[in-house]
């Protein structure tokens, strides 16, 4: 197979980062893969995109009969911090592929067990703040509101079990996330419009601008909801937003 230059494809880009919570999946490391947002400059990752199987044909673990395709995709990658991409890559005969493709699973299973203890904790604090950051002031005309049934729009948007883990997660407070938004409204009329609008046009923008589509869109929108910060009860709050709004098909295909 020949080498050529190596293709970061967003949609995998979006699943790799959302389902690692943008932290090192090497063991016991979790180091936070993004350096977060300042006055003064905004939030940049700094995490290193690891190949399972190399890119190269003699590069570490190569396996020479992949496709460019099979090389460049989520499915070949692991996260991790700058450090232990170096470890794994010049100590290619201690951490072979088989090694890192359970490191990954372990990884994203330890990821959604963190959210699932921390999404119960979260309160209108956190809320707040979540959606603060989110309000818009339009709403794009051509977004259909229409109820359909839970499981439909998951199956329609071809969601797979991983989006589903999330939104059966986020579930867990759509309650609570109805509550806090009928009291924003007591105070601000216009707040579920706003916030309604803000998740919208990021939908929008993801879908026909970023060509993204199933997980990757819904991972996305996990991070926009989450405004692109890395600790675990910001990320629970985010996921609680969108999944609320998923349920009542303000955002995603109807």
């Amino acid at each position: 197979m020949p080498n050529g230059t190596r293709k970061y494809p967003d949609p995998d880009l979006k699943l790799l980062w959302g389902l690692a919570a943008a932290r090192c999946s090497f063991p016991n490391c979790r180091e936070k893969c993004v350096v977060e947002a300042t006055s003064k400059d905004p939030t940049k990752p700094i995490g290193k995109i690891s190949h399972i199987y190399a890119h190269a044909d003699k590069g570490p673990r190569a396996k020479p009969d992949m496709t460019s395709k099979e090389r460049d995709c989520y499915n070949n990658w692991i996260l991790l911090c700058g450090t232990h991409h170096d470890t794994i890559d010049v100590q290619p005969n201690t951490y072979t592929p088989e090694q890192l493709k359970q490191w990954k699973v372990d990884h994203e299973k330890w990821v959604t067990n963190k959210l699932a203890i921390d999404i119960p904790s979260i309160g209108f604090l956190e809320l707040e703040m979540t959606t603060s950051a989110i309000l818009s002031t339009s709403i794009p005309q051509s977004i259909d509101l229409t109820l359909i049934p839970l499981q439909e729009k998951i199956q329609k948007n071809s969601l797979s079990q991983k989006s589903h883990e999330r939104i059966m997660l986020g579930l867990v407070k759509s309650k609570e996330v109805e509550e806090f938004i009928g009291e924003m409204a007591k105070l601000k009329s216009d707040f579920p419009d706003k916030l309604k609008a803000g998740f919208v046009s990021a939908y929008v923008k993801l879908k026909n601008e970023d060509k993204l589509i199933g997980d990757s869109l819904f991972f996305a929108l996990h991070d926009f909801a989450s405004s692109n910060n890395t600790d675990f009860d910001k990320q629970a709050a985010g996921l609680a937003v969108l999944v609320y709004l998923f349920e009542k098909c303000e955002v995603f295909e109807r």
